[in-house]
């Protein structure tokens, strides 16, 4: 599958990422006179703010191509074109109307190449009052309802941690463009993708709309604690800031659970009971926790059958058995970094029998600039030198 890559930052760049770990060959279009602002986001390779040693930018670009094109260039517009030619998909994460006012309108490009996928993601999708209306997941997750009924009951919403849809939305936009390929496959015909970051995501908030359409309940902000099962949070343990999550969902956990905090005696309290009584039980729980180291804690109550684990932070997560031993975290080739390499995600997924390849971090600016445009579209060097002193390839 051969792809034109105009996304950028987190959405359309995760979804072609992993394209990319399965074989697809990606041309990503960045411009030094306007870079991606995935490059500006931490955490840096040793702590040094340089837009090649971002952690995000490499971990959403890896194995993909780089052509460096100033789009504000009509020269520039030509070679895209040249690159509708060779693709099969056209992935962009631009505002609405931006490619139309640039020539490069997915009806344009449809019309000169039917069988073309092109995949448009946006916040809110291409249409309706509010897709105008640029941004990042951070808004689409409010818009969408995930602000309000996540926090404390006591606090001002906190939401989801990060740009919550920018995290979402790729795994269906995936599956989206999969499913275009497929239909072009078998019939020779093209469409346009129409995506929306927020449209997408909502379906993970089913039980709280659904709470809302049949019984007229708005879901509250209620911390960790489960709307049925009981105890059920996080709690505090022996050290500064360490912690530990625990969820008793049946009756044979709970009782479990009772014996070893040294409360048999309430081992007998079914899931209503315990309900009404969570904030008891939830002192008594969190007394044994704070006891006792968290992973001493875990270890015990694992052994005994009942659901925990420690809170872990960044460099527990980084040598996380589990995680080690799936692949986790693969070195990589990198053209500018200490060493030649740098870190990044493996694949979500392993497939048996095409598993994925990751063989290079995220592409320096302009990286593969002269072998795209040789290579790929066929140029000779007078050509290529005519796009640089025309300030095309910049």
């Amino acid at each position: 599958m051969k792809i034109l890559d105009l996304s950028w930052v987190m959405a359309g760049p995760a979804a072609s990422r992993v394209l990319a770990d399965y074989g697809a060959e990606i041309v990503r279009i960045e411009s030094e006179t306007r870079p991606d602002g995935a490059r500006t986001l931490q955490p840096f390779r040793d702590n040094v703010t340089d837009p090649h040693y971002s952690g995000l930018w490499n971990n959403m670009n890896a194995g993909k191509r780089e052509l460096s094109l100033n789009l504000a260039k009509e020269e520039a517009i030509d070679v895209l074109w040249d690159l509708v030619a060779w693709a099969d998909v056209v992935l962009e994460t631009f505002s609405p109307g931006s490619l139309a006012r640039m020539g490069l309108s997915p009806d344009a490009m449809l019309e000169r190449k039917p069988g073309i996928v092109v995949a448009s993601s946006c916040l809110m999708g291409q249409t309706g009052p509010l897709a105008k209306l640029a941004g990042f997941g951070t808004m689409a997750a409010a818009i969408s309802g995930f602000f309000y009924p996540v926090g404390w009951p006591d606090r001002a919403p906190c939401g989801p941690f990060g740009a919550y849809t920018d995290y979402t939305s790729p795994r269906w936009f995936v599956a989206a463009i999969l499913a275009a390929v497929e239909h072009q496959r078998a019939t020779g015909v093209g469409q346009h993708i129409d995506f929306s970051q927020a449209e997408s995501a909502m379906h993970l908030l089913a039980p709280a709309l659904l709470e809302r359409s049949i019984n007229g309940r708005t879901w509250e902000r209620a911390g960790n604690k489960d709307l049925v099962h009981a105890p059920h949070g996080v709690y505090p343990a022996a050290g500064d800031d360490r912690w530990i999550a625990i969820a008793c969902t049946g009756q044979a956990e709970w009782q479990a659970l009772a014996e070893v905090i040294g409360r048999s005696d309430l081992g007998g309290l079914e899931g209503a009971r315990r309900k009404q009584r969570e904030t008891e039980l939830d002192e008594l729980v969190g007394a044994w926790t704070r006891q006792r180291d968290a992973v001493d804690a875990m270890i015990t109550l694992q052994a005994s059958g009942v659901p925990s684990h420690v809170v872990q932070n960044s460099d527990e997560v980084s040598v996380d058995p589990q995680l080690l031993h799936r692949n986790h975290f693969v070195e990589v080739a990198h053209s500018t970094q200490p060493g030649g390499t740098t870190i990044v995600e493996g694949t979500r997924f392993v497939l048996s029998r095409t598993p994925a390849a990751i063989t290079t971090g995220g592409p320096t600016f302009g990286e593969h600039t002269f072998e795209t445009l040789s290579e790929i579209l066929g140029y000779d060097s007078d050509r290529i030198a005519e796009l640089a002193a025309a300030e095309a390839l910049e």
